[in-house]
């Protein structure tokens, strides 16, 4: 796997680095000889450029070579200078590249927020990172950064034969480098520049990796190069001001497929509009927010701690750079179709009493009409009347459950169809005819518009606190009064997708499972009853 930090770092000190001395390179990838006996290279290279007396300045290029029609070394970037001589010699090219990911960041096709322009990184957060973290970690970071940003220059800004040397001999040999689990530093990233920023760096990513999988399914020779990947993601939780929070980002195609209909309708042998359609849902992400209130009371002879669902907040977003792009199909989006959190103790915690756990709530409303007839007299006649008593009742999409597992507490949330009253995220979609021109059976058509649709109009979902109601509780042994404890939360979500308004019988549903710690202080005081 590349290392490329490791490789900055050990570069020369400006004492020893004499202008005479050919520019130090770092070969990104290349390949043999082609036919032509020219090998094609991508490299990175430092040259030291003149600055003031004092200062040594050192600067980055990208390069490539080798490739048609130009077989010279062409520069494909250059970064801005860095002093040599400072206390973070490195920090405004680690700046430079997540400022430009970010400035690049593909939209989610949405309204934005008037004054939403997200103006540049702080350079702050990003010197309190380099300075809190090991060299190791640091460079698995620097790696995903780095080529992110070589994402846009060799698949955007430079000829196609570079696009496709950049998947092929750079992406998958160092696909693990994109694997968010193996790259702790992204966490602390994410959280010290803000929430606007993290989208834009997620969005990015996201948008790689969909332009990834869809090279890769297309079956240009990537399959034997790199195993199939799922639950290809990243999320992170935090607890604060009596909250914690799971947050998570998934593209759609590197979720776990667990229904579907793919074998009929598989790349490339697809019809014209299938392919159009389903390479629009391949450039949707899955942005989930998990929120949960916690209370901790303090009792004689025992604790309390007590949560409740504050928001579920899951947003799927189309990523692309044009509000125009794929209106045909603007409408077509993965939905979500269950949802799964728990949270609760550590596995083996022995502090723990027991769980205490609230109502099910069913969710079936019925709509109830009756009429009747009275028979009266007024005076000398009698007359007839009717009276009609009508009771409005909704029958709700969402179903909520708690239950347990161990000490944890699990919510369960749970989307069903209103034509068959069946769970979305295990339906096997009927078909009123066979082939590709059959037509599936569902209630979930014109899904984003309605009064009582289940959606927002986006194609999102937040569900509230409110609107679930009871919580969970656990009672803990006084002894663990005063200590911090790391408790466990984590989730999952089923996505599922069917026609919309597109003339399609394509269906699938997917999942991602996300899992991680939060800390929860028993401290009297910190929000304790």
């Amino acid at each position: 796997m590349l290392d490329i930090w490791s490789w900055i770092c050990e570069l020369p000190d400006s004492e020893e680095w004499n202008e005479s001395d050919s520019p130090p390179v770092f070969e990104l990838a290349s390949s043999g000889p082609s036919r032509d006996d020219s090998t094609r290279t991508i490299q990175l290279k430092a040259e030291r450029t003149a600055g003031s007396n004092t200062d040594m300045l050192v600067t980055f290029t990208v390069c490539i070579q080798g490739f048609h029609p130009l077989k010279a070394q062409k520069t494909l970037w250059v970064s801005d200078t860095c002093p040599l001589s400072s206390e973070k010699p490195f920090l405004p090219l680690l700046l430079q590249l997540l400022q430009e990911i970010i400035s690049r960041s593909p939209t989610a096709h949405v309204t934005r927020c008037p004054r939403s322009q997200l103006q540049n990184l702080k350079p702050d957060p990003v010197s309190w990172i380099m300075d809190s973290h090991s060299p190791e970690s640091l460079s698995s970071f620097f790696n995903l950064v780095f080529i992110t940003r070589l994402f846009w220059l060799c698949a955007c800004d430079a000829p196609s034969e570079v696009g496709s040397f950049y998947f092929q001999s750079l992406l998958a040999p160092n696909f693990e480098a994109l694997s968010c689990t193996h790259v702790p530093v992204l966490r602390t990233f994410l959280v010290s520049v803000g929430v606007d920023a993290e989208l834009c760096f997620m969005r990015t990513l996201g948008y790689m990796l969909a332009k990834w999988f869809i090279v890769r399914e297309l079956g240009v020779g990537l399959q034997t190069l790199t195993p199939a990947h799922s639950n290809l993601g990243f999320s992170y939780a935090t607890e604060a001001h009596g909250f914690w929070i799971l947050k998570g980002y998934a593209p759609v195609l590197g979720m776990n497929l667990t229904r579907s209909n793919a074998q009929r309708f598989h790349f490339p042998v697809i019809e014209a509009k299938e392919s159009l359609l389903r390479y629009a849902l391949a450039h949707q992400q899955l942005e989930a927010v998990i929120q949960l209130e916690y209370l901790v009371g303090f009792f004689d002879g025992f604790i309390q701690v007590t949560t409740r669902v504050d928001n579920i907040r899951l947003h799927v977003a189309k990523l692309g750079f044009n509000e125009k792009d794929d209106m045909d199909y603007v409408e077509e989006t993965h939905f979500p179709s269950r949802i799964r959190v728990w949270v609760g103790p550590e596995v083996g915690a022995t502090y723990v009493a027991g769980v205490s756990l609230g109502r099910s709530t069913s969710n079936e409303e019925k709509e109830v009409e009756t009429q009747k007839i009275v028979k009266g007299s007024f005076g000398k006649s009698k007359i007839p009347s009717k009276v009609k008593a009508s009771m409005r009742v909704r029958t709700r999409n969402w179903r909520w459950d708690q239950d347990v597992e161990g000490n944890a507490a699990i919510f369960d949330v749970v989307l069903h169809d209103n034509m068959t009253g069946i769970e979305v995220a295990t339906w096997k979609a009927p078909i009123d005819s066979g082939g590709v021109g059959g037509k599936l059976r569902h209630g979930l058509e014109n899904r984003n518009i309605g009064a009582n649709r289940a959606f927002k109009k986006t194609g999102g979902l937040v569900l509230a606190g409110d609107e679930y109601g009871e919580g969970v509780s656990w009672r803990l042994s006084k002894e663990m009064e005063g200590s911090v404890l790391k408790w466990r939360i984590g989730g999952q979500v089923w996505l599922s997708n069917c026609p919309n308004e597109a003339k399609s019988c394509y269906f699938e549903t997917r999942r991602v499972e996300w899992c991680d710690e939060v800390d929860l202080p028993l401290i009297p005081g910190k929000l304790g009853v």
